[in-house]
C-alpha cells in the first residue's frame, strides 16, 4: 500500500489517480478529505500532519510514503516524528516533494531552511529516500482565475521575465514511478517544464485557449508586494517576489529529468490551460 499525503492539493490529487490507475493500494490522507475526492477504491484518512499519532493508524501495514507537508511546515510540523512513525509501521520507502528553493535560496525561510530540515529528516531516516524538488508549477496561475473570468485581465509583476514552470500532474507522475519502482533511492530529482514562459506569454496562452484576448497590466515590485502581502508573511513575499523578478541561473535552466522519468516531455502550459480552461472562462 501507498500512503499519500496531501492527497487533496495540486500534486496529490493527480498522484492518487495516477497511483490508482496503475492498479496500486492507495490511501489518501488530507485534514479534510472524503470518498468524492478520490477514485473508486482508494481509501481516505483525515489527519493532522502536525500531530504523528494521528497518522499511526494510516501508516500501518503500508509499503511507501509519498510526504508533502500540505503548507504545515510553518505551524509545528514535526518531520523526524512522521518519519519515525512510518518507519516504526514498517514503511519501506518516502518520496518527499521538496522545492528547487533549498538549492537556490538556502537561506530563505520560506524557500530553503524550513524544507532543507524536512529532507535531512528524510536523509537520516533510515527509509529508502527520494526528494523531489520541482521550481514554480503551472497552477500557480489560477491565481489569476477571477480577474480573467471578470475582466479578461491579467494583473502581475515582472511581465517579461521567464520560467520553466511545470504541471503538478507532471511531477503526480514523476512521483508515482518513484514510489513504485526501485532504483531511486538516495536521488534528488530537479524538475521543470520544457520552456521559459514570461507572465505577458501565459496570459496571451490563456487568451488564445478563451478565443477572446486577455489583457496584461504589468504591476510594480511594489504594487505586487503589497498585493501578496494580504495572504503571504513577509519573509515569503520577498523570497517569492526576488523568484520571480531576479531569477538565478539555475532557477531559469530547463532540466531534463522530467522528461528522462516520464519517458515523455513533460507538458507545456499551454498544454495546462487547455486542459484546466473551465477555472478560466
Amino acid at each position: 500500500m501507498i500512503v499519500v499525503t496531501g492527497a487533496t492539493g495540486n500534486v496529490g490529487r493527480p498522484l492518487v489517480r495516477a497511483l490508482a490507475a496503475s492498479g496500486e493500494k492507495v490511501t489518501a490522507v488530507s485534514r479534510r478529505i472524503g470518498q468524492t475526492d478520490v477514485p473508486a477504491g482508494v481509501l481516505t484518512a483525515a489527519a493532522d500532519m502536525t500531530d504523528p499519532r494521528s497518522l499511526r493508524p494510516v501508516l500501518d501495514g503500508a509499503d511507501a510514503l509519498f510526504l508533502h507537508d500540505g503548507g504545515a511546515s510553518a505551524h509545528g510540523l514535526r518531520p523526524r516524528d512522521i518519519l519515525d512513525t512510518a518507519s516504526s509501521a514498517g514503511v519501506s520507502r518516502v518520496v518527499l516533494l521538496s522545492s528547487q528553493g533549498v538549492r537556490t535560496r538556502p537561506q530563505s525561510q520560506s524557500h530553503g531552511v524550513r524544507l532543507r530540515s524536512i529532507e535531512d529528516a528524510a536523509r537520516r531516516s533510515g527509509l529508502d529516500w527520494t526528494i523531489l524538488r520541482p521550481g514554480g508549477f503551472h497552477s500557480n496561475m489560477y491565481a489569476w482565475a477571477d480577474s480573467v473570468r471578470t475582466q479578461r485581465t491579467v494583473v502581475a509583476p515582472f511581465g517579461d521575465v521567464g520560467m520553466p514552470t511545470i504541471d503538478p500532474a507532471d511531477i503526480a507522475g514523476v512521483a508515482a514511478n518513484t514510489l513504485r519502482e526501485e532504483g531511486h533511492a538516495g536521488q534528488i530529482y530537479e524538475l521543470t517544464g520544457p520552456a521559459l514562459t514570461t507572465p505577458r506569454q501565459r496570459a496571451e496562452v490563456i487568451g488564445d485557449a478563451l478565443g477572446e484576448p486577455v489583457r496584461f497590466i504589468e504591476q510594480t515590485r511594489d504594487e505586487a508586494r503589497v498585493q501578496m502581502l494580504r495572504f503571504m508573511p513577509e519573509w515569503a513575499v520577498d523570497t517569492t517576489l526576488a523568484v520571480l523578478g531576479e531569477p538565478t541561473p539555475i532557477e531559469q535552466q530547463i532540466s531534463p529529468t522530467a522528461e528522462q522519468l516520464l519517458g515523455r516531455a513533460p507538458r507545456t502550459f499551454a498544454d495546462w490551460v487547455e486542459e484546466h480552461i473551465s477555472a478560466f472562462r
